[in-house]
């Protein structure tokens, strides 16, 4: 560990964090909302916190190496979860606890979407504009846009690169230098999100909520201005935009990096991952729109928008985005949980979606299929393929390892949350909604987390910055090995 290299890059990053409060303080100002004061005072005790922390060692040009990489990445989410809730406990507007203020800015940031608020229809402007700012930011991860400025600075930043970007093979450069890879994904997704902003501006919504909107359906987070979320707007027409911008950001942003580069759409379309995933989504949503078929023309109930609910909800789910148009943890038979299982496979590797990642799930398919022939054929040599590329075993095994931890953590918070009093859907749901970054749950915590007390709702902070982090660059803080020389 380089104890001035860790401290001098939290400083500066610190200090680019705090500048994100002067968009909503300038909104606050110019609405009259009563709120600006409490980001200004935020920005100058961020600002000045990480300037204290890079003064003393803005001198030093040690290298960060893997181990200081990963610890940056885990305390930065960590402290950045914490500085997120100061403009929520400064103001006066709105009473937040200690824990709610916390919750939202951890749910913000991991993009995952989940609240404690009711009556966000009612909150000052500058507030539901810097929750939506917040999972915007979350998006592509504070770290990639660091990494774009810090090289600048005489900072490396491969190491932080890949302990934030997200699935099992974490080596692969776009470019020759990661700056140029961090500016290129950045471009990407501003670019998206302006383009997604206007659609839904065009389809009828304000300039307020286009704006706002876009941040979170490219960020996949799904927070929203509305206590009825995208429902709030009964249109069909800005629910299927959304659904094609969940989509395209719940694809690996290489794959859109290639496609732009070569101006071809040839990397989309060859790539097993994004056809597993449309294809996943589409059988869904067959089963989805067929459940709901049933259900209604067995009860004689109007058979009306089935489709576009459905498809909405399943892509939403998909991509763990989390906005709702419908009532779903009241639909029926299996359908909620469904929508469930489908949100913890999540997205593509390199998105903004949360899960288990498809490719993921998709080697471990394949490696099962493997298994299998070798029974009946014991002495073949059978590889692992993603389209015609064997994979390493090592990669396999990293996979492995990481459905174990996963599946070990889910059931220890699981049980931590049954032990706190909560029934086992709601339990159940939650750890799930949480790993996945997804935000909607059932049970109690169906439209929100208003109703569970403060050891609930700092269990599931945990849980989703673990899904966010994809457990392993926080679980490896905890182990001895990290910390021998």
């Amino acid at each position: 560990m380089h104890p001035d290299a860790v401290q001098r890059v939290l400083g500066v990053l610190l200090m680019v964090f705090s500048m994100t409060m002067l968009p909503p303080g300038l909104l606050s100002l110019i609405s009259a909302d009563g709120v600006a004061s409490a980001f200004f005072v935020t920005f100058t005790l961020l600002f000045t916190l990480g300037g204290l922390l890079w003064l003393p060692v803005r001198r030093s040009r040690r290298e960060l190496r893997t181990r200081d990489g990963f610890f940056v990445v885990a305390m930065f989410w960590v402290v950045l979860g914490a500085a997120g809730s100061l403009p929520l406990l400064l103001q006066s507007e709105v009473s937040f606890s200690i824990v709610d203020a916390l919750f939202e800015s951890v749910s913000g940031l991991t993009t995952t979407g989940a609240t404690s608020i009711i009556g966000i229809d009612h909150l000052p402007i500058s507030i539901q504009y810097y929750r939506q700012q917040l999972q915007w930011l979350g998006g592509m991860g504070i770290i990639v846009l660091a990494v774009a400025i810090l090289p600048m600075l005489g900072i490396g930043g491969m190491q932080l690169y890949r302990a934030e970007l997200p699935g099992p093979v974490k080596d692969a450069k776009l470019t020759p230098r990661i700056a140029e890879t961090a500016k290129a994904l950045w471009y990407i997704y501003m670019g998206l999100t302006a383009i997604c902003a206007l659609a839904y501006w065009l389809a009828g919504m304000s300039v307020f909520d286009a704006i706002t909107h876009s941040f979170t359906t490219i960020a996949t987070g799904g927070f929203s201005t509305h206590d009825a979320s995208i429902g709030y707007f009964d249109s069909a027409v800005i629910e299927m935009i959304a659904v094609v911008f969940m989509l395209i950001s719940a694809l690996n942003y290489s794959l859109h990096f290639m496609a732009w580069r070569r101006m071809s759409t040839e990397p989309w379309r060859s790539d097993p991952e994004l056809v597993t995933f449309l294809i996943g989504v589409a059988a869904a949503c067959v089963l989805v729109i067929g459940g709901l078929l049933i259900y209604q023309a067995a009860h004689n109930l109007p058979l009306n928008e089935t489709w576009h609910h459905a498809i909405f909800q399943v892509v939403s789910f998909a991509t763990t985005t989390g906005y709702t148009t419908a009532s779903y943890y009241i639909w029926p038979a299996f359908l909620p949980v469904l929508l469930l299982f489908i949100a913890v496979v999540g997205g593509c590797a390199n998105s903004t979606s949360g899960g288990l990642k498809v490719i993921r799930v998709l080697l471990l398919w394949r490696q099962g299929n493997r298994e299998v022939v070798r029974l009946i054929h014991p002495q073949a040599e059978i590889h692992v393929k993603i389209g015609d590329r064997p994979v390493s075993g090592r990669v396999i095994d990293a996979v492995w390892g990481f459905f174990a931890a996963y599946v070990v953590l889910f059931v220890v918070l699981l049980l931590l949350l049954l032990a706190m009093g909560l029934d086992q859907v709601t339990a159940f749901s939650a750890v799930a909604s949480g790993l996945a970054n997804l935000g909607p749950a059932l049970g109690d915590v169906a439209a929100n987390f208003a109703s569970v007390g403060d050891g609930p709702k700092l269990v599931m902070c945990v849980a989703m910055i673990m899904g966010r982090l994809e457990i392993f660059t926080l679980l490896v803080l905890f182990t001895p090995a990290f910390w021998r020389r």
